[in-house]
């Protein structure tokens, strides 16, 4: 199962406010950590200060850190790649290589004698991974991690995420990747504050929108949150994602009743094996719900992206759940119960036949 994971970024902060967040992120199951250090300048026996005492803190929670660097951070600190030990000194369990080298020198530096996981950059759809892989890295510490971006209209395109994601999926190597709080005084590394994840598309999104289409792609493992620090109601939302499920906001109907609500959100709903253009069926609470009474209501003609439930109307079939993915007229036996945001549409291309989904509600 996916992991989640928060972001600190300790020049900007205390350790005070970033053990406490941590605190607060291990309470609902997070157990990564991303940091900084490409915007640190000071000189390496600072930085241990500065990091060791927030590292050890997220250690002792279970947590698992990677720190951000690039070769002038081990120039200017003066890190070899034969010798990586400063980062085993400072607690984290791997660092991020924000640019790369040649590919051998990532290669090599997977078989370090500390056991440091090497992240490469997921963010290009370039030859430089298959010249770490044409290198022999050790594959046990190689790991992979998107980019975030500050900048408005900055962010990856999603067909690039997708290309980049599929060639390292191609080689077995774990794929995280950035979502964005948007609680308001959020920060990252750098004097910019227009957001933080790594698919444009996400930027002004709720978190756990642009976490449930991340784990939908099946393209990525794990999910971190760019920026410091995300709300307590944020982390929770991102904790109850099933992230081995294809999860679907709902925006629901007025009059929903209480049985619809029951097959809405309680059913273990997947897609029937035959499925159709126009609609993804649930067929087996029909069965459940056989003797349930549905009355009609809300049998407006239906567009894309709603969910219906079969009524009273249409007999045997009462009790069925669809969802909408071509318009078309409704017949009067089909109440409508809610909508997918307009903004989550595009995971509707992973309703696909046999697919287990859910829904949790949203406003």
């Amino acid at each position: 199962m996916g992991r989640l994971g928060v972001s600190i970024y300790p020049e900007h902060s205390t350790p005070e406010k970033d053990k406490a967040y941590l605190s607060m992120a291990a309470k609902y199951g997070f157990s990564r950590v991303f940091t900084c250090l490409l915007s640190v300048n000071k000189p390496a026996e600072e930085i241990k200060k500065d990091f060791v005492d927030v590292i050890s803190h997220a250690n002792s929670l279970g947590m698992e850190v990677v720190v951000d660097v690039a070769p002038s951070v081990f120039k200017n600190l003066g890190i070899t790649y034969d010798d990586l030990s400063f980062f085993k000194e400072i607690g984290a369990a791997g660092f991020r290589l924000d640019e790369g080298f040649n590919g051998a020198v990532e290669a090599n530096m997977t078989y370090n004698p500390e056991g440091l996981k090497v992240e490469i950059n997921a963010s290009s759809d370039s030859p430089y991974i298959d010249l770490v892989e044409f290198n022999q890295p050790n594959r046990s510490t190689l790991i992979a991690c998107h980019n975030f971006y500050p900048q408005r209209y900055s962010g990856l395109s999603f067909d690039l995420f997708k290309k980049a994601s599929q060639k390292l999926r191609g080689y077995n190597i774990p794929i995280a990747a950035f979502v964005g709080s948007q609680e308001k005084g959020t920060y990252g590394p750098w004097p910019v504050s227009e957001g933080l994840c790594t698919l444009e598309i996400h930027r002004d999104l709720p978190i756990d929108a642009q976490a449930r289409h991340l784990f939908a792609t099946g393209l990525v493992d794990d999910v971190i949150v760019a920026n410091a620090y995300a709300s307590e109601e944020e982390l929770k939302s991102l904790s109850e994602i099933d992230r081995n499920k294809l999860t679907f906001g709902l925006k629901m109907e007025d009059g929903v009743s209480d049985v619809e609500k029951e097959i809405i959100f309680k059913f273990k709903h997947h897609v029937r094996a035959d499925m159709s253009e126009y609609m993804a069926r649930s067929t087996m609470c029909r069965i459940t719900y056989a003797d349930a009474d549905i009355p009609a209501g809300n049998t407006r003609d239906l567009r894309r992206g709603d969910i219906v439930v079969l009524n009273n109307e249409y007999g045997h079939y009462k009790g069925e759940l669809h969802i909408i993915l071509k318009d078309m007229p409704n017949n009067g036996a089909k109440n409508v119960v809610g909508r997918i945001p307009d903004y989550e549409l595009a995971m509707l291309e992973y309703v696909v036949p046999n697919a287990k989904f859910a829904f949790t509600e949203v406003k």
